[in-house]
């Protein structure tokens, strides 16, 4: 991982986006506080179904919408 500080991202922007979006992660401070991080974009919805394929190994049939002993009321 890459830190610069604002004012060498503010000079070189272009540079920098370019070497994010090839994978390099980039680490922004000002006065030595990290105030962001830049990265290439990634497909959300395929990571989302990558954690449910993970998810459904392990899930069981109808254990969220199972009667539970405990009696409450939703509507409230």
């Amino acid at each position: 991982m890459m830190t610069i500080n604002i004012s060498e991202l503010r000079a070189n922007l272009l540079k920098y986006l370019d070497k994010a979006n090839h994978g390099e992660q980039i680490t922004v401070t000002t006065n030595g506080k990290v105030i962001a991080t830049i990265c290439a974009p990634f497909d959300q919805k395929a990571v989302a179904k990558a954690q449910l394929a993970e998810l459904a190994v392990s899930a069981k049939i109808h254990d969220v919408v199972s009667p539970v002993e405990t009696q409450w009321d939703a509507l409230l």
